[in-house]
């Protein structure tokens, strides 16, 4: 009989929808509302602070359990290999290295005490360089109660065991569900409307900027992101380029949350490609084919039209062209300071202790970062607007680079380093090569010694390094 049911499948039926109405009244009520007239009832901020609370009293109860073993809690920085010295030029390392601060003569001399000098350097860039650890994550001073950001299980009592499995229950239980709900909501409800708003172009800007903020704001309550901005008065604004420096492909949407962009990028398959065609359907988006990406003069020219139209977005640029580990700010390419426009530095740092938001590219794939990060206890940084920056006279692209990235390192509290960030996949271009040699040739012939200026000049010194 068909039409039989046993009460138990009615019960079990009607639970079942009166769940699934639950859920979505409340997910519609308290986040997608909330998104959608850019307001906040406070919830995520509460839920920072009980965070940081339970953070510390299981810090607390580790720093304990390894006092009473005498042992250390935390491994240093360093693993004991060696011992860097704070930094000197390169001049006085090799005077102390021949023994005598006048030991530079009138004629250039190579000594074999030289050598010493570089081969230190070289084993301290092999054991410990600048470059390599900007790519990988930190070990934190406090247990986020995330496995994969603690290695001191030894320290683990029975109570912080029971409170990990349940951090476990609830981030992949409750948060990695709904998490999962509102990226999927955000992403549909951007490709519906933008679809829909380029059929009316006579309203396409307004309807656009609203569209792409409420879609934005959703993803952001998708990683559970709290995001504080700062000296909003020097927001970007037309006819400029807004520079950052990038940690993950998620800071886009922590910048657009707060204003729309017009973004540069390569032109993908998939559902990015879906996303992509229905985004430069009402905004102005730059997107260039594979084979256009290394022609600089095409892509300086398209970037140069859109700043020159000062009713279209700014531009949003990261130059350091991949992710660094938020500890610092590697290398601008110089190509969005050729454009000759005004430019908007905007510095943004992380808060490591509720989730690791740096993107190891050649250790996760795009979609296993985002579980990860869905699978976090929250995403939480500050954003800083920097005042607005033009090329002064005699400046040129590089020296204004420099300039700007020196800027965001300080406002952001990150070391500024000129290392390409390029180097996390290719080798060491040889100009940086040829500047330490040109640096040892100066060294020997004397221009830079303390008696250069009586030393005859010496041209064609080439040294092999």
């Amino acid at each position: 009989m068909a039409w039989f049911t046993f009460p138990a499948d009615n019960l079990l039926c009607r639970c079942l929808g009166i769940s699934i109405t639950v859920w979505f009244t409340l997910l519609f009520v308290f986040i997608i509302m909330p998104a959608v007239l850019g307001v906040s009832f406070g919830i995520r901020s509460f839920y920072m602070r009980t965070l940081l609370k339970i953070f510390e009293w299981a810090t607390l109860r580790m720093e304990l359990g390894a006092k009473e073993k005498n042992q250390e809690l935390y491994k240093p920085y360093t693993n004991g290999i060696i011992a860097k010295e704070p930094p000197s030029s390169l001049q006085q390392e090799i005077q102390e290295l021949r023994g005598s601060a006048n030991s530079l003569r009138s004629e250039p001399e190579f000594e074999m005490a030289d050598i010493f000098y570089f081969c230190r350097r070289g084993v301290e860039s092999i054991v410990d360089d600048e470059v390599t650890k900007r790519f990988s994550a930190q070990e934190l001073k406090s247990w986020n109660l995330l496995t994969r950001s603690n290695y001191n299980f030894r320290h683990i009592s029975l109570r912080l065991t029971v409170l990990w499995g349940l951090g476990i229950l609830i981030r992949y239980g409750v948060l990695l569900p709904l998490r999962v709900t509102l990226a999927v909501t955000g992403i549909c409800l951007l490709l519906v409307l933008t679809t829909l708003v380029a059929f009316l172009p006579n309203a396409e800007s307004y309807l656009s900027e609203k569209v792409h903020l409420m879609c934005y704001r959703i993803c952001v309550r998708a990683l559970t992101a709290i995001i504080t901005y700062h000296n909003r008065e020097n927001k970007p604004k037309n006819g400029g380029i807004c520079v950052a420096n990038h940690t993950t492909p998620i800071d886009v949407i922590i910048l657009a949350n707060d204003g729309c962009y017009s973004l540069v990028g390569q032109v993908h398959g998939g559902l990015m490609g879906m996303v992509q065609r229905a985004m430069v359907k009402s905004s102005s988006h730059i997107w260039f084919e594979r084979s256009e990406v290394k022609d600089r003069h095409l892509v300086a020219k398209r970037l140069g039209d859109h700043v020159a139209d000062k009713t279209k977005q700014p531009i949003l640029v990261f130059p350091e062209g991949t992710c660094i580990n938020n500890t610092s700010v590697m290398m601008f390419k110089k190509g969005s300071f050729e454009i000759g426009c005004t430019v908007y530095p905007v510095a943004i740092k992380y808060d490591p202790r509720f989730g690791d938001a740096f993107w190891n590219s050649s250790k996760f794939g795009m979609v296993s970062y985002l579980l990860r990060m869905m699978s976090s206890w929250a995403i939480v940084c500050s954003v800083w607007y920097l005042p607005p920056m033009n090329r002064e006279e005699g400046e040129d692209a590089v020296q204004f680079a420099n300039r700007v990235k020196a800027a965001i390192a300080a406002q952001g509290g990150l070391v500024d380093l000129i290392w390409d960030g390029g180097l996390k996949r290719a080798k060491v271009k040889d100009v940086f090569k040829e500047e330490q040699q040109k640096l040892y040739s100066k060294v020997l012939v004397g221009f830079i010694s303390s008696h250069s200026c009586f030393l005859p000049q010496t041209a064609g010194v080439t040294v092999q390094t």
